[in-house]
């Protein structure tokens, strides 16, 4: 009884206070549930937020948050678009794949779709539409390639996992998206040469040899911290969390002292954006903890795996169900709470199916990726609409082949482990 209480709840709560207060609702539904029942909360649900959150690990967020924020601010992104466009804006619908290279580079090393929807469509969205590119179609290349940052390392979402899941290493995590994100990007750069070839999108310019190695000059720099903290934590150098401490003094130093772009009576303004963003997920993250004691005292993992094995015994089956199920929850659930809610959840499920724990962190990931493109909670596509000055009724036939690509892509990442597990195997994690 208390699990069919506590499902009934959390889903009540979840649809009446959406984004951020999710996590008060989650703890309220929980210690609810608890009392429903007849059992008694007593201390032990606060103690499990507070232990929740205890972690060495989840040091690294609030790093990666601010070094993204100063990333966004400090004219990296300029200089990603410009080698972009300096090896891909040669092509018919060049500046498509431009957007798509860019976010994928920006997203990666900043670690935020958001902020990659954000300061990529800036400059870029005017830019294409100077060149006669539908204003639509280009936020909506915008707003899904934003999200390819997310399955690229860094990324602060694939720590949230590794601690949800209490049994993948960050390190494992952030290599086996490497492949998956550049496979979505690749897929989403298709749809951009499909459409380039039916609506007659022309060339964009050509760029000398000399060109191409001046504008990579210039972004060298920029990612050349996605090497420092890949590759320090790969040699052994430093752990996850060290890295993004360097993440945060490199980025501080390239856009305070090199770049200038950031001056030094912004930064309070920066770190206090940080310090919010981190309070609300640790926030969420602390109150997910409680629920998730709850929900393994109630045994609902158990329950949902037998619900869901009773239905088939075909993996594939299984496996399609479960995307289909994160695919809905990502139309009205932000990211961060639906990974601590539904990875104790689903992963057992997998686990069952022979699925790795780290390739089902991508599968969870690449689900929720599309989420934040869709409606009602998409905040990708509120943002990119915003950035854009369009509305999310005009943009939507522009993002459906897009949608079809992720999909595809989200087929792929499921279906055949070796994208996910190949780059984790070869280095030994």
């Amino acid at each position: 009884m208390l699990e069919v209480i506590l499902i009934l709840v959390v889903v009540f709560s979840v649809l009446l206070f959406m984004n951020v207060p999710i996590a008060v609702a989650i703890a309220f539904a929980s210690l609810l549930a608890m009392l429903i029942d007849g059992h008694d909360p007593s201390l032990m649900v606060a103690s499990k937020m507070a232990n929740g959150i205890d972690s060495f690990a989840l040091l690294a967020i609030p790093f990666f948050v601010l070094s993204g924020l100063l990333m966004g601010k400090g004219g990296m992104a300029r200089r990603l678009m410009d080698f972009a466009a300096a090896v891909m804006g040669r092509f018919p619908g060049g500046l498509g794949y431009v957007n798509t290279l860019t976010c994928m580079l920006f997203g990666s090393i900043s670690g935020s779709a958001a902020a990659a929807v954000t300061s990529i469509g800036g400059f870029m969205l005017p830019e294409m539409r100077k060149k006669g590119y539908n204003n639509e179609f280009s936020v909506a290349i915008t707003t899904t390639a934003a999200t390819t940052g997310l399955l690229i390392p860094p990324s602060n979402i694939m720590i949230v996992y590794a601690v949800a899941s209490g049994s993948v290493s960050i390190a494992a995590m952030f290599m086996a998206g490497v492949v998956p994100g550049i496979v979505v990007g690749l897929l989403l750069m298709l749809v951009c040469y499909i459409v380039a070839k039916t609506k007659g999108l022309g060339r964009g310019e050509s760029s000398s040899i000399e060109q191409v190695f001046k504008a990579f000059g210039r972004a060298i720099l920029s990612m050349l911290l996605l090497v420092i903290v890949i590759g320090g934590i790969l040699a052994g150098v430093f752990t996850a969390t060290e890295a993004s401490a360097i993440a945060v003094a490199y980025s501080f130093l390239l856009s305070v002292v090199v770049y200038r772009e950031v001056k030094l009576s912004e930064l309070p303004d920066i770190l206090l954006q940080a310090g919010v963003t981190t309070a609300v997920i640790m926030l969420l993250i602390g109150a997910s903890a409680g629920m998730s004691w709850i929900m393994t005292i109630a045994n609902i993992p158990q329950t949902v795996s037998a619900a869901l094995l009773q239905v088939s015994e075909n993996p594939l089956v299984v496996m399609l169900l479960i995307n289909l199920l994160l695919l809905f929850v990502g139309t009205f659930m932000d990211m961060t709470p639906a990974v601590l809610i539904f990875t104790p959840i689903f992963l057992p499920v997998a686990n069952e199916l022979g699925v790795s724990d780290t390739q089902f962190g991508i599968i969870i990931i690449a689900n929720l990726c599309i989420g934040l493109c869709t409606p009602p909670v998409g905040t990708c596509l509120f943002l990119g609409c915003g950035v854009g000055n369009t509305t999310i009724a005009k943009v939507t036939p522009f993002m459906i082949p897009f949608f079809i690509a992720m999909f595809i892509g989200l087929l792929l990442i499921t279906y055949v482990p070796q994208i996910s597990l190949w780059l984790p195997g070869i280095l030994g994690l």
